[in-house]
C-alpha cells in the first residue's frame, strides 16, 4: 500500500486513481504471486498506475482479469501490438498444446489469448502509439484471428463425428463450403474494446449426407451444427470469461430465419425480400472467413445487389423512414446533451447520408460499393464527383471526431454523451447537409 498511495499521489486526480487500483488489488488480495509481481516489479506498477489512470476502462478490465497482469512485466510488447500474422502464429501454437478434447480449456486460451492482444492495443491507444483507425484495425484482426481458430475447432470436432460433407458453388466444388460474413463494426472495420460481432453465415452444401462416418448427417444440417458450435464456443462462460458477444439478427429474416443459410437461399432473399435497411447493412460486410471461392462469390453477391437501380423518391422515402423510427425507438433525449452517435447531426446521420448516396448512384459509379468502411465510401464519393471534395472532407472530419470522443468517453468508461454545446458546429452543418440531400 504504501508504493500504490506513493504512485497515486502523482496522478492528476489521486482519490480517484487510488479507489481504481484498489478494485484491482481487492481482487488480487488472496493471490500472492500478482502482489509479489508489483512488489517485486516497480515499473510494472507504474505501468499499472499510468494505464488506469488514463482509462477506467482498463482499471476494470485488469480487475475482472488479473492473469493479464503478467503483460506489464515487459513495456516492449505491452505498447507494440504484433502484427496479424504473428497473432496468428502465437494463437496456433497455444492450441497446438492443448488436448483437442479439452475444449473448455481451449475456449479458456481463446479468451486470455483475446483478452492480452485487446489491453496491448489499448495500451498502445491510449499512449497515442496508435491512431483510431489502426486501433479498429487490430481490434478486428484479434476478432478475425480468433474466429479462424473457432471455425477450425468446430470443424474438426464435427467431421471427426459425423463425416465430411460435400459443396459446390455452380458446378465448382468448394474445400469446405462455409463463410462467415462480417457486418456492423466489425463489417466496416470499425470495431471498439467492448463491440458485438455481427455475423452472418453461409453454405454451399450439396443435397445428401456427409461421408465417411457411421453417423451422417444431412449436409444441411451439418453446417446448421457448425454454425452453432461456432456461437456455443465464443460465448460461453468460463473461469476466464467469454471470448465475445455475437448478434446473428442481421441474418435473412433475422431471428426467424436460418442460422446458416445456402448461398442461392441467401442471393434470392438480399434480391427479392430484403428491405433498404437490408441493403444499407450489406454496405458495411466483409467475408472475413470461409473458402475463397466462397468469399469471392460474396463479393459479387454484394457488388451485384448494391449496385441496382433504384428508384430515387422510394430510395429517399425509405432511408428518412427509418431514420426516424430508429431516432423515436432508440434516443433518449438529455437536456443539455448531445448524444454523438443518436442525436441530429450524430454519427448515424452521416452513416445514413452516405449510405443513401452510394445505394443512390452505385448502378453509375459500382466503385462506390468496393469498401465497407464509412471513411473510404465519403473517398470514393468525392472521386466520383457525387458529393463535392470540401463537403465530402467535413462529412468525414466530423465523423473521426465523433468516432474519436466516443472511442475516449468509453475508455473513461463514460456514455457517448458530451454537454450540447461541444460540437454544436459540427451537428448543425451536418444536419444542413443531411437537409440538402435527404430533406423532404
Amino acid at each position: 500500500m504504501p508504493l500504490v498511495l506513493h504512485e497515486a499521489a502523482g496522478t492528476v486526480n489521486p482519490s480517484a486513481m487510488l479507489t481504481r487500483i484498489l478494485q484491482i488489488v481487492e481482487s488480487i488480495q488472496q493471490r500472492t504471486c500478482y502482489i509479489a509481481l508489483l512488489l517485486e516489479n516497480p515499473q510494472a506498477l507504474k505501468h499499472l498506475i499510468r494505464l488506469v489512470s488514463a482509462s477506467p476502462w482498463i482499471g476494470s478490465f485488469l480487475a475482472r482479469r488479473p492473469v493479464l497482469l503478467d503483460e506489464l512485466l515487459d513495456a516492449r510488447t505491452l505498447y507494440a501490438p504484433p502484427q496479424r500474422s504473428q497473432m496468428e502464429t502465437d494463437l496456433r501454437q497455444q492450441l497446438d498444446s492443448i488436448s483437442p478434447e479439452d475444449l473448455e480449456y481451449q475456449i479458456e486460451e481463446l479468451c486470455i489469448f483475446r483478452q492480452i492482444h485487446s489491453l496491448r492495443v489499448a495500451a498502445a491507444d491510449i499512449t497515442d502509439v496508435l491512431p483510431l483507425m489502426r486501433v479498429s484495425d487490430y481490434l478486428s484482426d484479434i476478432a478475425e484471428t480468433v474466429l479462424n481458430e473457432v471455425i477450425d475447432i468446430s470443424w474438426t470436432h464435427l467431421v471427426q463425428k459425423h463425416g465430411r460433407p460435400s459443396s459446390n458453388l455452380e458446378g465448382t466444388p468448394c474445400e469446405r463450403g462455409f463463410a462467415v460474413i462480417a457486418y456492423g463494426k466489425l463489417g466496416g472495420l470499425e470495431l471498439g474494446y467492448n463491440s458485438d460481432l455481427d455475423l452472418v453465415f453461409i453454405h454451399a452444401g450439396d443435397q445428401g449426407q456427409t461421408d465417411g462416418s457411421k453417423n451422417p448427417l444431412d449436409n444441411s444440417q451439418f453446417f446448421a451444427r457448425l454454425g452453432q458450435r461456432v456461437i456455443h464456443i465464443l460465448t460461453t462462460h468460463t473461469a476466464a470469461g467469454r471470448i465475445y458477444e455475437i448478434d446473428m439478427r442481421l441474418r435473412p429474416s433475422g431471428s426467424a430465419g436460418m442460422l446458416v443459410s445456402h448461398y442461392s437461399g441467401y442471393k434470392e432473399y438480399q434480391s427479392k425480400d430484403a428491405w433498404t435497411w437490408e441493403h444499407q447493412a450489406l454496405l458495411r460486410t466483409r467475408a472475413i472467413s470461409g473458402d475463397d471461392i466462397l468469399r469471392r462469390w460474396f463479393e459479387q453477391t454484394r457488388e451485384e445487389i448494391l449496385t441496382r437501380r433504384r428508384d430515387p423518391d422510394q430510395l429517399r422515402t425509405d432511408i428518412v423512414d427509418m431514420r426516424a423510427r430508429m431516432r423515436q425507438e432508440i434516443l433518449k433525449p438529455h437536456a443539455g446533451e448531445f448524444d454523438l452517435k443518436q442525436g441530429p447531426g450524430g454519427i448515424v446521420d452521416i452513416e445514413f447520408l452516405v449510405q443513401y448516396l452510394v445505394l443512390l448512384k452505385a448502378n453509375q459509379y459500382p466503385a462506390l460499393v468496393r469498401w465497407s468502411d464509412n471513411v473510404r465510401q465519403l473517398q470514393a464519393l468525392a472521386e466520383n464527383g457525387i458529393l463535392d471534395e470540401n463537403t465530402a472532407y467535413f462529412l468525414r472530419h466530423a465523423y473521426l471526431v465523433y468516432r474519436a470522443t466516443m472511442h475516449r468517453l468509453s475508455l473513461r468508461e463514460h456514455g457517448a454523451r458530451v454537454p450540447d454545446d461541444r460540437f454544436k458546429d459540427l451537428s448543425c452543418q451536418v444536419t444542413s447537409i443531411w437537409d440538402y440531400y435527404l430533406g423532404r
